[in-house]
Order: structure tokens, then sequence, then C-alpha cells
């Protein structure tokens, strides 16, 4: 007497299964993209006569990694990561870059702006000069004619 068990039998199809397309590149969870996955946001307040900007930037060498500059009352952060792996004979490569621009509020002074990295902490302080309100200004209304 004869066994009934099932047949598995494959279709072939003219075109690959997907899983087939997409064995060659790495999975998901080695994908890293620039700083972990995460945003890097950036916060701002103003404390004790100073503004304060603050960045997560973690993993990154505040020295190779990240610029700051400033140029007509407005404070740029730039911040660029590659890091490349090697297992089992492949090469991976992840990058990424961001940029932030903040505009300094009236009286920055620009020249004493000091920056520090504290565990993966950008924190940028901007002292601010007092600046009187600029004195009203009465303007004289014509006739049409």
């Amino acid at each position: 007497m004869m066994s009934m068990l099932p047949v598995h039998r494959r279709t072939h199809s003219l075109f690959p299964e997907l899983s087939d397309w997409l064995a060659g590149f790495p999975t998901i969870q080695n994908v890293r993209p620039f700083v972990e996955g995460r945003l890097l946001p950036v916060e701002d307040e103003m404390s004790d006569g100073k503004y304060l900007v603050r960045a997560e930037m973690p993993g990154l060498d505040p020295d190779k990694d990240v610029s700051v500059t400033v140029r007509d009352g407005v404070l740029t952060i730039k911040a660029e990561r590659s890091e490349r792996q090697e297992t089992k004979g492949r090469s991976e490569f992840s990058y990424g870059s961001f940029v932030r621009s903040v505009a300094l509020p009236a009286g920055a002074e620009e020249d004493d702006i000091a920056a520090s990295y504290n565990k993966g902490i950008l924190t940028i302080s901007v002292p601010i000069a007092e600046v009187a309100a600029p004195a009203e200004k009465h303007i004289a209304i014509k006739p049409s004619s």
C-alpha cells in the first residue's frame, strides 16, 4: 500500500522571489543610519544673560566630526559621520550628515561664543549684551494729491 504523503513542488517563475533579490543586501538590523537612527534634536533657551543651544550628538568625535560656525547673526552646526565595518569578508559603510542653523537673538556677542561637548551633548553658549529698545519714530502722513 502506498502512503499518501503530500508532494511539495516549487513552481518556477520567470521572476525570482523577492527574498532572492534581497539576499545580497544587509538585514534591517545591520543597517544603521546616521547616529543610530535618531534625529539630532536641537534645543535652545535663554539663561542668565546667555543664549544656550544644545544638540544631541552621541557617538561623534567633536574634533573630527563636528563644526560650529557663526556668520551674520546665524549659528550653524554641521556634523558628519562615516563608519566602516568588516564582518565575514564583507564591508559595510554607514555615513550621514547633519546641518542645522539658528538665528542668534539681538545683542549676541559673536566673538565670545563658547562650545563644549560632554556625554554626547554639544552645548553652545552665546553671551547676550543688553540692547536698548529702538526709539519709536514718528512718520508724518502727507496728503495725497
